[in-house]
């Protein structure tokens, strides 16, 4: 007995029936076994001609956003070089909008401590606590770093410029998520935080953390090596401090460091040993 063959054409369209496709959608059939032929439509721009970018004068964008971080950097000079107490610095810093961290910060960290104190710290950025609270240094690391300044007989509360200190950072504003400041970041806020040294003028600095080092010395080697040994700080930025103007810093570890590396405590211990020394 001979078997006859379906059509594999016809058993297709018989299986599409039943799965219920039985209905055309187009008034002709189409052959998916063809080359398709692309077409170039007439409207699509040259790739060696693209549009402008045109940024609304009514947009929220900030000074580095519109003239790059070398216009911001210009204008956080000038506000900063014109500042003559720490009330006219704050208030500059305030009302300055060429950092864009700004506007997801809550509140401004310009100080705490007696501004006639010997000893300056000078740390990196806000945390979130310090964003909260609108002070440096007030979290668990500012916790420890107050036990560190205990041990050579600081402290940010005293009253006498003797043992009290002062304490700022090189932002004032958090950066999101508690990371690390950028480069430009750093920059921009640089004459700030120069003119702040400057209309406090303590005897000695404490750099806090790498970013604070490096900044402040302009340098570009890592906080393990600046660390265990004093620099002179001298402003770099134009305008910001009278000529001759310098001051013994020490580098250390950040306590927010410290709490992640606690072997590293004994290293702070000797740098704290050599303010100590300077002090006497």
């Amino acid at each position: 007995m001979t078997l006859a063959l379906k059509n594999p054409y016809l058993a297709a369209l018989e299986w599409q029936i039943a799965q219920g496709a039985d209905e055309g959608i187009a008034d002709a059939p189409v052959d998916r076994t063809l080359t398709p032929v692309l077409t170039i439509a007439d409207d699509v721009p040259s790739m060696s001609s693209p549009k402008p970018r045109v940024v609304s004068k009514s947009a929220d964008v900030s000074i580095a956003d519109l003239g790059g971080t070398a216009q911001a950097v210009l204008e956080a000079t000038k506000l900063a070089a014109s500042c003559q107490t720490l009330e006219e610095l704050s208030a500059a810093i305030a009302a300055f909008d060429g950092l864009s961290i700004k506007k997801t910060a809550s509140n401004m960290v310009f100080s705490d401590g007696h501004p006639c104190a010997r000893v300056m710290v000078v740390g990196e950025a806000p945390g979130a606590d310090e964003d909260r609270m609108g002070k440096p240094f007030v979290g668990v690391s500012g916790q420890l770093l107050d036990k560190i300044l205990a041990s050579i007989d600081l402290s940010r509360t005293d009253d006498t410029p003797e043992k009290a200190v002062y304490i700022s950072n090189i932002l004032n504003w958090r950066p999101p998520g508690n990371r690390t400041p950028s480069p430009q970041e750093v920059e921009i806020s640089l004459p700030f935080i120069e003119r702040h040294i400057a209309l406090v003028k303590p005897q000695y600095l404490i750099l806090s953390g790498g970013v604070a080092a490096k900044a402040l010395l302009r340098s570009g080697e890592s906080i393990s090596k600046l660390r265990g040994r004093f620099h002179d700080f001298t402003p770099a930025t134009d305008g910001i401090a009278q000529a001759g103007f310098v001051i013994p810093s020490i580098p250390t570890y950040h306590p927010s460091y410290l709490l992640r590396t606690p072997s590293q405590k004994k290293a702070v211990w000797m740098d704290m040993l050599m303010l100590l020394e300077k002090l006497k």
